[in-house]
């Protein structure tokens, strides 16, 4: 069904509505003749089937609702007084109407009906002359065949309050299934057994049902933007056209009141902030008007919300220099981010790049207060933009959040909720998988899932509990939020089901931990974590990388090296870099390698960041050509390189060199778990790279505190 089709439907079921209605004050009308009340009541009524039929070209059904609205002003205005006469005129003209809607609904237009008799009627009163003569008496209704109802008959108006109550009844429903469910199959009856698995089936088909009569097609909020857009653009003298796509798409009302705010303070950020003038645009080669995009869909169990718009983009650089100038973060912090969580902070409150304060910008207040909005019903907020091309804000908010589908666990003998929505996978390691796997970098802990490292949370640290006595057996649930991921450790996964969610008393959701309580099958309170506030209270995804950037004061006696990471190369060779010159860890798209004569290079964080291929470099025969690099980028006295492997293989301690055998771009060999690993040549390899790189080193330490030639020629050679 087309926006067109869905208009006439609610044109269809109002008008008649509005019809019954006015049959009854016609009545009315005839007893109390001055009644101005429901002279109005009736004028309001055709006046707005006038409006709406004009809209949508019906002809014949405006015209006889354009000379009935003549008639009644008449009457309102007391020009006439209502008589039996005038009182069938305007009869006949409801039955028009009534024909009129019967056609359209039939098949959308208004068919062969003919209103030229009821329009000269009408408008015979009008000009002054006799009713004339009075309505043939009405043909009685045509029984129903097939029995199709016509669309007023198919759907009521339903008070809002009580689609509430009927949630919370089957909700509670839900609850006594999951308990009675859960006894049955404790039970050696049948027919006991049968029966919990109807009730089953049918509470959750009831309360499917329930739930949908709460989804809201998006378009009730996107209604009232396109208003916004016009007005905005037009105080901020910008040429701008919005484009609305997925307006079907449901959610909970309660939701859609929620993000009704957040949403439209989006879209006036990007009319606003993301495009630029029409002389800009112009001038970068861009149409003098830009085009914002909302785009909604369904995408795992959640609704996705984009607000997109092809403007400026947001420079990383500008944040950066914005955070620090405002000293929201040091320098030093900024340095150790990557663009994409550089973006991140302008949900940072106080930030504002806006050159001055308007009444639209410029506060500092805004986006932080959007982010709190949408993590408060349990969805989230990220932001992507390419300089020059436009940014895109995308939300994604549950479908409901009164029943959700979870993940019980068990910490430390307590059981929890954890939304599946957040669930990637799950992990189970026995002792032996978890003294292989379960690493540490520094102070964080990590474990090493398909040749990547996850950072682990412990849950019974988290929770400041004991952990349960180790029966040789751990599970890692794999969660993910805010395009994130982390490994959750606790000690046992016990099943998935639909929960109820209940709100948490004050002094609980005081803790930031907990998003809700719910009541599993066996009567028990069970608390549903808050897995956006995991990750930001407990998870330290920087920490790695601090631990990576760090240099302590072993570093400089050249005792700093304790550590070195293996990275594959090709050919199945593997060497060995000391993590002391390891700054960060990057996933770089392959097709983001550009050339600058014959060397290699990739944009980063607003620079140019010379590459080397350690597996060409290292005259590997045999380089896999993957869509992703894996890239190990270091960084000293302001100038950084990157060196390109194949696979990030593990961290080990220390590696003594076991032979001094030689080759280009490698200091000698170790074996390391029964394997020969090369010893890399780390000042040949960045020298490759960069052949300038150690003369700017000399300048010195540069403004994040990292070491200059001198520590990176120990930790080389040493």
């Amino acid at each position: 069904m087309d926006d067109t089709d869905e208009i006439v439907q609610e044109f269809l079921v109002e008008s008649h509505e509005n019809l019954d209605q006015l049959d009854r004050d016609f009545v009315e009308l005839e007893r109390d003749p001055g009644s101005r009340e429901l002279l109005a009541s009736v004028f309001r009524t055709i006046h707005t089937i006038k409006g709406t039929s004009g809209f949508l070209a019906f002809s014949r059904l405006e015209s006889l609702t354009h000379v009935g609205e003549n008639l009644l002003a008449r009457l309102r205005d007391g020009k006439l007084t209502m008589t039996a006469p005038i009182a069938d005129v305007l009869l006949a003209m409801v039955d028009g109407v009534r024909e009129l809607l019967a056609a359209i609904e039939a098949d959308g237009t208004e068919g062969t009906v003919d209103v030229t008799a009821a329009v000269a009627r009408i408008q015979v009163v009008l000009d002054g002359g006799a009713a004339g003569l009075a309505p043939a008496a009405l043909a009685p209704a045509a029984l129903a065949v097939g029995p199709k109802r016509s669309i007023a008959e198919s759907s009521i108006r339903v008070d809002v309050d009580l689609l509430d109550s009927l949630m919370r009844q089957v909700g509670e429903l839900v609850l006594c299934r999951n308990q009675i469910v859960r006894q049955a199959g404790l039970q050696e009856d049948i027919d006991l057994v049968r029966a919990s698995q109807r009730l089953n089936l049918i509470a959750t088909e009831l309360q499917e049902g329930v739930m949908k009569t709460r989804m809201q097609p998006i378009d009730h909020l996107w209604s009232k933007l396109p208003r916004v857009v016009r007005d905005l653009g037009a105080q901020c003298g910008k040429q701008v056209r919005l484009e609305m796509v997925g307006r079907e798409t449901e959610l909970d009302r309660t939701l859609l009141e929620a993000v009704k705010d957040p949403l439209t303070h989006l879209v006036r950020n990007a009319v606003d902030h993301g495009l630029e003038p029409a002389e800009q645009r112009t001038a970068a080669g861009k149409p003098a008007e830009g085009v914002l995009t909302l785009r909604a869909f369904h995408e795992g169990g959640q609704v996705v919300v984009e607000v997109n718009d092809d403007g400026a983009g947001i420079d990383p650089e500008r944040i950066r220099a914005n955070m620090q100038e405002k000293g929201l973060r040091t320098a030093a912090q900024l340095d150790r981010l990557s663009a994409v969580e550089v973006l991140q902070l302008i949900f940072t409150p106080g930030f504002s790049t806006a050159a001055a304060v308007t009444n639209v910008s410029g506060r500092g207040v805004g986006m932080d207060v959007v982010k709190t909005n949408i993590e408060a019903i349990g969805g989230t907020i990220e932001i992507e933009s390419v300089l020059g091309r436009g940014t895109t804000c995308r939300l994604r908010i549950p479908l409901t959040l009164a029943i959700v589908s979870s993940l019980t666990i068990e910490c430390a003998g307590d059981r929890y909720a954890i939304p599946q929505v957040n669930l990637a996978e799950l992990v189970a390691l026995d002792s032996r998988q978890a003294a292989d796997q379960l690493e540490r970098v520094g102070s964080a802990e990590v474990f090493r899932l398909r040749g990547m490292l996850l950072p682990i949370v412990r849950l019974s640290d988290v929770l400041e509990l004991e952990p349960a006595r180790d029966d040789g057996q751990l599970v890692i649930a794999v969660l993910q939020t805010d395009g994130r991921r982390f490994g959750l450790l606790v000690d046992r996964v016990l099943n998935s089901e639909e929960i109820v969610v209940k709100p948490l008393a004050a002094r609980l959701k005081s803790i930031g931990i907990y998003s809700g309580a719910t009541i599993l099958g066996d009567g028990a309170v069970a608390l549903i974590l808050d897995v956006q506030a995991l990750a930001k209270r407990r998870l330290r995804q920087d920490a790695l990388e601090r631990d990576l950037a760090v240099r302590s004061d072993a570093d400089v006696t050249g005792a700093g090296h304790d550590q070195v990471l293996l990275a594959g190369i090709g050919d199945g060779r593997q060497v060995a870099i000391p993590l002391a010159m390891v700054t960060r860890l990057e996933q770089v798209a392959a097709n983001r390698v550009e050339h600058v004569g014959r060397r290699e290079v990739i944009q980063y964080r607003g620079g140019i960041l010379p590459t080397i291929r350690l597996g060409q470099h290292l005259h590997a025969s045999n380089v896999r050509a993957d869509e992703d690099l894996t890239v190990i980028v270091y960084s000293s006295a302001g100038r950084s390189v990157a060196f390109v492997v194949e696979e990030i293989v593990d961290i080990v301690d220390g590696v003594d060199v076991s032979s001094n055998i030689e080759d280009d771009g490698l200091l000698g060999s170790a074996v390391v778990r029964d394997r020969v690993i090369e010893l890399l040549d780390v000042r040949s390899a960045i020298q490759a790279a960069d052949p300038n790189f150690f003369t700017a080193a000399d300048q010195g330490p540069d403004r994040t505190g990292e070491p200059s030639t001198g520590v990176l020629t120990a930790a080389v050679t040493a």
